[in-house]
């Protein structure tokens, strides 16, 4: 039976949709990396206008409710809207949830629900407290907004984006093996901000020793962005001790293992929730091949170079009915070339 909501419910939910839309707006203020997701909150008064507002800062921040409760001296009766789930645990704070219990809001909407089983549960313990609960407002959005973290935190694992660049012929590199630069300009600098919206930058010890990157964040003058990804080297051969990998502002990791799924739970246990892989053909096809990536970054040139340097290698696909289906989520110029994003197709 199809139930049929009243004027007065409608009119609360399209309330709801419009705070929902600042929550988002002001969590994609905080940081996208790290271990916390990006999370906004604004409390409204009976009349549905926002009194207060807060998103989250950081690691050892207040998360965006106890933010906006912050800035009021009565909560009693408002509504908070959040675009997570309140948390349910003691980190570096307290529960969101118990903070707004304490606080004596009559309400909570709230677009997603927390996939972690360490913090999710809030809404429950909302419920339990007595207090409305409302989810799924704008939950589409929500999701996509947050899709990286939601995804890591699901899977027990850091969210990986695979990035190549090749001619439109498929290549890597010419005959020779020279690859600098097969992309523009432009592309170098847009491959610079992707590394400054992950925690990690993955390479295999194959890499290191043929170009001896630095794996830096750089912006257009050559200095370093804010945020530095960390180098993280896949393999069991050693670097040499005059890598410029050393000199990284966040040091190295080294995995010691060619096991991906092993090494990239390690790597979530150590805090990374985004991990950008930049290795090279072998690497990249590795994981493929694995069913462990979640993007692609793909960047084109209008360039035809021919030779046996293939951007991708043996992927385990052995028939067209095998082929791994991609859904294409933006293309972007960059110059002369374009940068083509995409999914695995669910």
């Amino acid at each position: 039976m199809e139930l049929r909501m009243t004027e007065t419910e409608q009119a609360a939910l399209a309330t709801y949709a419009v705070a929902m839309r600042r929550a988002l707006t002001l969590a994609a203020q905080g940081p996208s990396t790290g271990v916390n997701p990006q999370v906004g909150a604004v409390l409204l008064d009976a009349t549905g206008q926002i009194v207060a507002e807060g998103w989250h800062r950081g690691v050892g921040t207040p998360h965006a409710e106890v933010d906006a409760l912050s800035q009021i001296a009565d909560a009693s009766g408002l509504t908070a809207v959040v675009s997570l789930e309140p948390c349910n645990h003691t980190g570096h704070t307290g529960p969101c949830s118990v903070a707004l219990i304490d606080a004596g809001v009559a309400r909570v909407v709230y677009a997603v629900a927390d996939p972690s089983p360490i913090a999710g549960g809030g809404a429950q313990r909302l419920r339990d407290a007595g207090i409305e609960v409302i989810s799924g407002v704008l939950a589409e959005q929500a999701t996509e907004f947050q899709y990286r973290w939601l995804t890591a935190v699901r899977l027990r694992r850091p969210f990986v984006t695979v990035k190549w660049a090749a001619s439109l012929d498929g290549r890597a590199a010419a005959a020779d093996g020279s690859s600098q630069w097969i992309t523009g300009t432009a592309s170098r600098q847009k491959v610079h901000e992707e590394r400054a919206r992950a925690d990690a930058i993955l390479v295999g010890t194959g890499t290191v020793l043929a170009d001896d990157p630095t794996l830096t964040a750089r912006g257009d003058a050559g200095e370093l962005l804010e945020h530095q990804p960390l180098p993280v080297v896949i393999g069991v051969r050693p670097i040499s001790g005059d890598a410029k990998l050393w000199d990284h502002p966040r040091g190295v990791l080294e995995s010691g293992s060619r096991d991906l799924p092993e090494v990239l739970r390690w790597l979530f246990e150590q805090g990374i929730r985004r991990a950008y892989v930049e290795g090279g053909p072998t690497l990249a096809s590795a994981f493929v091949a694995a069913g462990l990536v979640d993007e692609y970054s793909i960047y084109l040139a209008p360039k035809l170079i021919g030779g046996p340097t293939l951007a991708l290698r043996d992927i385990g696909v052995g028939t067209i009915g095998e082929a791994k289906n991609l859904h294409i989520t933006s293309i972007e110029n960059l110059g002369d070339d374009l940068l083509i994003s995409a999914r695995p197709k669910e």
